[in-house]
């Protein structure tokens, strides 16, 4: 398989995917004149699917940037095992129309909210371990990377499975902290400097231990 070919197919599902979650964003049907009061209304009474939507969009772009880098520009040639990774990503990516909507729909039960985050968990882990394959490989050709920049990129993958594992546990008490933390996940990853700021912490501990 060439290189070319699944980097295509990988963009043809982010924009498949991504489209699709606004589908499933309904217009309020009402028969005859509607006022404004009615209308603002049925909009507000949408925020939670608008929120989704919103939360989803910018999940998935972090996912394809994660993705393109290690596809595009860390992988150098792809073989079997390595498209079978890709393809069990793909299978998870494909299930976030599914599950955004459910927790647009029904924000308020921990059950959409677990789902949600089961399915963050397996895009991330999927991604990961494709990250982990490109570099241990004998087969496969990488561009070589330096811990630091080995560990920065872990983060940015990784960070949102661990905030949608709290976000399980945090939603038997509060589905509104538990979508409050996948939101703080989802910036995390959006903010150019975010690791970058998170190592300095790390760094400290790192000191003190030795």
């Amino acid at each position: 398989m060439k290189q070319s070919r699944l980097d295509q197919l990988a963009d043809s599902i982010f924009a498949i995917v991504m489209t699709i979650l606004v589908f499933e964003i309904r217009i309020p049907d009402y028969a005859g004149i509607v006022d404004e009061q009615t209308l603002i209304q049925a909009l507000i009474t949408l925020a939670p699917i608008f929120l989704s939507y919103l939360l989803s969009f910018s999940l998935l772009f972090t996912y394809w940037r994660s993705h393109h880098f290690i596809e595009s520009i860390l992988a150098k040639n792809v073989d079997v095992r390595f498209s079978n990774l890709n393809a069990t990503f793909f299978f998870f990516v494909g299930l976030i129309p599914f599950s955004s909507h459910l927790l647009g729909k029904y924000s308020y039960s921990k059950t959409a909210i677990i789902f949600f985050a089961i399915n963050i968990i397996l895009i991330g882990l999927s991604l990961f371990r494709m990250r982990q394959y490109v570099i241990k490989s004998k087969t496969i050709e990488n561009e070589v990377v330096t811990k630091t920049e080995n560990e920065h990129a872990n983060m940015h993958i990784l960070f949102p499975v661990f905030a949608a594992i709290i976000a399980i546990f945090v939603s038997f008490y509060s589905t509104d902290v538990a979508i409050l933390i996948f939101t703080i996940a989802i910036l995390f990853n959006l903010l150019e400097k975010s690791t970058k700021h998170t190592f300095i912490f790390i760094d400290l501990f790192r000191k003190k231990a030795k």
